[in-house]
């Protein structure tokens, strides 16, 4: 993050806690204003009354929800998949596969990300072969070839870094080994069952997209031939469960300190089951804020989602930035008492720094209800 002279404020008035997210003058809400995301300065403002509490909302900063369950087409490429949100520097498609890949996909466009929701199977890519499962994160480098051959039906999240590449966090000084030790990413393997993916007959076509379109390379055999391959770039896998999350008995983090993957121009962030913060005054769900500066996306993978109510694994939520939001009024029964120990969640979380379009894949399985989901006494 670029440094910055801040225009320098101290003040304060009124009642207020003097710790953020925790303490604050009973009966009220507090709300956070920040910039950055959450690295920047940032004010926290104590209302009286929820800041979601709204009777109707109308315009196009409307927070927005999707089943993507309902999209039921399961296609052999992912380039046929549906966009789901996209912008000139991410795209987010959901891929349902049953069978195996025809042919071998390479993305020119950007790094791709695919997180695994539903189903099992292989990878066998320029690298070699890897074996994955539901709550994997599959990273694979800009020009990689690569198919996909299921053992069960699959359902997969597709992230891409247009015309970029994804990184790791800098974890400072929580060290190296935070949030998910290095040595927990596993790379492509050269064994028997990828020599003999490589040696079926026929002819092998590898569907290329480059700015959005696709070109068609055929090859008289399997262009996955490689006996050898050495270096530091090369696809890997992570599991969902292989992440300890940060968290803080007396203190709510923001939802950054789970970032996972990122991006020049947004971030991958993972929720994973976690201890609720015990401490009496602090937050325990997380606080309203406005998120002006990035676009908020959530894809509920798995659990139990605390912070929402209506919402099932496999549906996604699209904040655009701009607005206030915050915790479900079921959820804010329990700010500050929770009846379980930890939560029981997984979720993808992307935040983007420029504005996202809505694809016409999200459109059809829309749920237009989802703005009322706040409506209601707490």
């Amino acid at each position: 993050m670029a440094s910055r002279n801040w225009i320098p404020v101290r003040g304060a008035q009124g009642e207020h806690s003097r710790q953020a997210h925790a303490d604050m003058p009973a009966g009220t809400y507090e709300r956070e204003i920040s910039k950055e995301g959450f690295f920047g300065p940032a004010s926290f403002i104590h209302h009286a009354r929820p800041p979601t509490g709204w009777v109707n909302f109308e315009g196009p900063l409307r927070p927005r929800a999707f089943d993507l369950n309902a999209l039921k087409a399961a296609e052999p490429s992912p380039w046929r998949a549906g966009k789901v949100l996209f912008n000139a520097a991410a795209e987010i498609r959901f891929w349902k596969l049953a069978d195996a890949m025809p042919s071998l996909a390479r993305n020119a466009d950007g790094d791709q990300l695919l997180f695994v929701h539903q189903g099992a199977g292989e990878l066998y890519c320029d690298y070699g072969r890897l074996t994955y499962r539901a709550g994997d994160y599959l990273y694979l480098p800009r020009g990689t070839m690569w198919r996909i051959a299921p053992v069960s039906p699959c359902a997969i999240l597709m992230i891409e870094a247009t015309n970029n590449h994804f990184g790791l966090p800098d974890r400072g000084l929580l060290g190296a080994h935070a949030l998910f030790d290095p040595a927990m990413l596993e790379t492509p393997v050269i064994d028997e069952a990828f020599k003999a993916h490589q040696n079926e007959p026929g002819e092998v076509g590898v569907e290329i997209k480059k700015r959005g379109e696709v070109s068609t390379l055929t090859y008289p055999y399997n262009p996955l031939d490689a006996i050898g391959w050495h270096g530091d770039l090369a696809p890997v896998r992570l599991n969902v469960a292989d992440l300890r999350p940060v968290s803080s008995h007396r203190y709510h983090l923001p939802p950054s300190v789970h970032t996972t993957f990122l991006s020049d121009r947004f971030v991958v962030c993972t929720f994973a089951p976690r201890p609720f913060e015990t401490d009496p005054g602090a937050l325990k769900v997380p606080f309203f804020h406005n998120n002006d500066d990035f676009e908020e996306v959530l894809f509920y993978h798995a659990g139990d989602f605390f912070s929402r109510d209506q919402i099932e694994a496999g549906m996604m939520t699209f904040h655009p930035s701009g607005f206030t939001h915050g915790p479900h009024p079921k959820a804010l029964k329990n700010m500050l008492s929770q009846p379980k120990p930890a939560t029981n969640e997984y979720a993808v979380m992307i935040d983007t720094r420029d504005a996202l379009e809505v694809g016409e894949a999200a459109i059809s399985v829309e749920n237009a209800a989802y703005v009322d989901s706040w409506k209601g006494q707490v």
